[in-house]
């Protein structure tokens, strides 16, 4: 069963297509070192929350919008391998790709997929 990197972050509007330069980018350096698939979804209908959501969760600013984006790996063991190898890629480093979010508003993880249908 695939393994799943999830991540939502926060990204100034007007930085919409630095950010998409960005992912497009790391995108291609995920998929270099094993990655199945990498997606990048812009936030549309984000409702407010009173209690959580996505928008509480990143600290979402009225000039921000909320993304959402997920990496699927062949597996845990090819997604541990895959992320040392993306993290020393000359590719990703801040000045050649800079990161157009506020890194400490970003929330990731690693998901075990247990269904899909």
């Amino acid at each position: 069963m695939t393994y799943v990197d999830g991540f939502v972050a926060a990204v100034p509007l007007d930085k919409q297509e630095a950010y998409l330069k960005h992912a497009r980018d790391a995108a291609q350096v995920f998929k270099d070192h094993g990655a199945l698939s990498v997606v990048e979804c812009w936030g549309d209908d984000v409702p407010e929350g009173k209690l959580t959501s996505f928008t509480m969760a990143v600290k979402r600013q009225d000039d921000e919008a909320v993304v959402f984006s997920w990496v699927t790996w062949p597996s845990r063991e090819v997604r541990d391998a895959g992320w040392t190898k993306v993290m020393a890629d000359p590719r990703m480093q801040a000045d050649e790709n800079p990161m157009p979010i506020d890194g400490k508003r970003l929330i990731y993880g690693g998901f075990k997929v247990i269904l899909s249908a």
